[in-house]
Parts: structure tokens; C-alpha cells; sequence
């Protein structure tokens, strides 16, 4: 969702960056972004907040690339404007993933240095199921939603979304049938669309939105650890369709280097798998691509200043 969102809570914009002390701003960094999400889900008591704010939001415009994507002429087009213009407006990544019968939309913060917030994920969630309902005139419904969340709130995003809910996932998802790909909307306006698209697509051109290079890197060392490949700089340039000697300049440029990044995707993926999951230390420092649990371990105490299991204990005692 856009910072525009915002606009929706009964509390004013100011007050909410002033409750998350972060600056008042039309563009955040991803952790400013999450703490302005946390401090608004302090507003709310209903834990269904989340899921009412998306659902409404698409009708009021309040996701700009949502919006867009209202005017595609069909799910398959709708899906594509989504991914490709939602980091004008925040630092997220959509990817569309077809596999077999199914399609996956999977929510991607590849900057991200902790949890995602759980109103957030509702939120994207909800919104993306009321794109499909209102574009397709209620043809189209998720047949799965994966959550990278401990098990909490299931009876209510099953009476929600219709479909299965799954958690510990890997990434938060939204799954449908493939076919739904090829249904046509009801809300499709060719010259609309192509207008909006072309200026979007300057906007693009002239560096607008949020870089694309970090959140690239992360993406592709995640993969590679999920596939169980070498997270080496040389593996994930050519990947990356990069030299080696390119993909430094330029993460020299950004004020960044390689083994920086890869730091933040194990750190990440720890926390999550941590977090959400009962993989033991070991299992978890093999998906992390460490050859060894105690470099995991020692590279967890850097990161945390405590050790994997403290953490996991610590952290549940706080969601208790």
C-alpha cells in the first residue's frame, strides 16, 4: 500500500509518524515504512483491521498500482501492472510465479530488516483479493493464501479470503488457478490504461520509485539459498546476468557491498524461520547456506547480540 493509505486511519498522518518516530514524509526506507505499520496497529482493536482497510481500499484508490491494474483487460494484465508499478509508490516487490495449474502472487520486502507487520500483510492481502473480485466481477477468488507467520487468526482469514489458509510459509503469498489468468475484467479501459501506463513508464525511465538493484540482489541470493545453490558473488552476478566487476560498481555506488546484502537476507530469513517455524538451529543454518551450525550461531550473535534459541525464546515470550 501507498504512503497515500494512510489517509484512511482515523489518525492523522502526523500523529502516526510522530507515535512510530519516524519524519513526516511522501517516502519512506522499508523499516520506516514498517514502523509506521506497527504504530498503526496499535490503533486498531479488531484483528480484523487489516483485512477491512484492503478490502476497502481498493474502491477508495488508495493503492496506486492496484488502481492501475483495475483498468488491464485481464487478470493476467492486472497482476503485470501490479508488479511492475508498485515500487513507485513503496518499497515492495510483487512477483507473479505460474507453476503448473496454479499462479502465485508473492509479496516480497526485499529491504526489509525485520518482520514484516502483521496489519500490513493483511492489508496487502485483502486488497489483492478485492482487485480479482471487482475486476472480474467475483470470477476470480484465491484458491490459498500462505502466510511467513506463526499460526494465528485462522478461522478469520478462512471466513475472509474463502480458501485455505497456510502458515510458516516462506514468503506471504496469495495463490489462484492458473486459468484465472485469461478472465476478463469487467473494469478494463484500454485508453486509460495505455495513458496511465505510458506516464508510469517515464516515470520509471527517469529513476522514480524505489531502486531496483538491492532489491534484485536479494531476491536472486534468496533463491539461490532456496535451491540450495552457492550464495557466491560470482554465482549470484551471473544470475543476475551481470559481471562480477559490474555487480560490484554498482553496489559500490549504492554505498553497499555483496557480503553487506547477503548478511541481511540470512538475517532475515533467520528471524523468519525462527520466528515462525520449529526448524531446529541446524536445519536452519543449512537453508542459510552456512557449511557449518556453529558459523550460523556465531553469526546470529553478531546480528542479535544473543543466540539463535535465546531469540526464538524471547521473541515468543513477547507475542504470548
Amino acid at each position: 500500500m501507498s504512503p497515500a493509505a494512510f489517509a484512511a486511519l482515523d489518525v492523522s498522518l502526523e500523529q502516526l509518524c510522530a507515535r512510530a518516530g519516524v519524519p513526516l514524509s511522501s517516502r519512506w526506507d522499508t523499516d520506516d515504512f514498517f514502523r509506521l505499520w506497527t504504530a498503526a496497529e496499535a490503533e486498531f482493536d479488531g484483528r480484523d483491521a487489516g483485512l477491512r482497510f484492503g478490502a476497502g481500499g481498493v474502491a477508495l484508490g488508495y493503492g496506486v498500482a492496484a488502481t492501475v491494474a483495475l483498468h488491464a483487460a485481464d487478470f493476467r494484465g492486472a497482476l503485470a501492472a501490479l508488479s511492475r508499478y508498485k515500487r513507485l509508490s513503496c518499497p515492495e516487490r510483487v512477483d507473479v510465479e505460474a507453476n503448473g495449474d496454479e499462479v502465485r502472487v508473492c509479496y516480497r520486502w526485499l529491504a526489509a530488516t525485520g518482520l514484516v507487520p502483521r496489519l500490513l500483510v493483511d492489508t496487502c492481502m485483502a486488497s489483492l483479493t478485492e482487485l480479482a473480485r471487482v475486476g472480474t466481477a467475483g470470477a476470480v477468488a484465491p484458491i490459498r493464501v500462505e502466510l511467513a507467520r506463526a499460526p494465528m487468526d485462522e478461522a478469520l482469514l478462512r471466513r475472509h479470503f474463502g480458501c485455505p489458509v497456510v502458515f510458516s510459509a516462506t514468503h506471504d503469498a496469495m495463490v489462484f488457478k492458473r486459468a484465472a489468468l485469461e478472465v476478463p475484467f469487467v473494469t478494463a479501459d484500454g485508453g486509460a490504461f495505455a495513458r496511465v501506463l505510458q506516464r508510469f513508464e517515464q516515470q520509471l525511465a527517469a529513476g522514480v520509485g524505489f531502486s531496483g538493484l538491492l532489491g534484485e540482489l536479494r531476491l536472486t541470493i534468496a533463491r539461490q539459498l532456496s535451491e540450495g545453490r552457492s550464495p557466491s558473488v560470482d554465482a549470484v552476478a551471473r544470475r543476475m546476468h551481470l559481471s562480477r566487476r559490474t555487480l560490484q560498481r554498482r553496489l559500490d555506488e549504492s554505498g553497499t557491498h555483496f557480503q553487506q546484502q547477503l548478511a541481511e537476507v540470512r538475517r532475515l530469513t533467520a528471524s523468519r524461520l525462527l520466528a515462525n517455524t520449529e526448524l531446529d538451529t541446524v536445519a536452519i543454518a543449512l537453508l542459510l547456506g552456512f557449511v557449518e551450525p556453529n558459523s550460523f550461531t556465531r553469526a546470529f550473535r553478531t546480528w542479535e547480540r544473543t543466540t539463535p534459541l535465546r531469540w526464538r525464546e524471547r521473541q515468543r515470550g513477547c507475542a504470548a
